[in-house]
């Protein structure tokens, strides 16, 4: 049994629905492209097929987005500001300590991003 997946682009053949699936977890069909089933005659959008609503599509490169990045940058700026809140020099414990409030700011930042959840995809 096979699937038609209809495109803005164009239409796309598949054998099964696990190769449709793949293909929405690899963002080849979006979740408002119509698919059709070999022998019936209602086309559906992807996303309210229930195989494919719970496929998750692929991540956004291997970092992740900037996520990776942030944390990373605030691992390296909080070993920075705390080297020189231990200094014995009163200036760079002053820096220090800027720069561990700009730490805060990032990672909170990064949280408030994580528990975002994704808005709707646009059309």
């Amino acid at each position: 049994m096979g699937y038609r997946v209809r495109t803005p682009d164009g239409e796309l053949h598949y054998p099964s629905l696990l190769d449709v699936e793949a293909a929405y977890s690899q963002g080849l069909v979006d979740p408002n492209d119509e698919v059709l089933e070999d022998g019936h005659s209602t086309w559906r959008k992807a996303s309210s097929i229930p195989a494919l609503a719970r496929a998750r599509p692929a991540t956004k490169g291997l970092l992740g987005g900037t996520q990776l990045l942030s944390v990373a940058a605030s691992v390296v700026m909080g070993i920075w500001a705390l080297m020189l809140i231990l200094s014995d020099s009163w200036a760079r414990r002053g820096l220090g300590i800027v720069l561990a409030l700009g730490v805060s700011a990032l990672l909170t930042r990064v949280t408030a991003k994580a528990f975002k959840r994704p808005g709707p995809t646009k059309d």
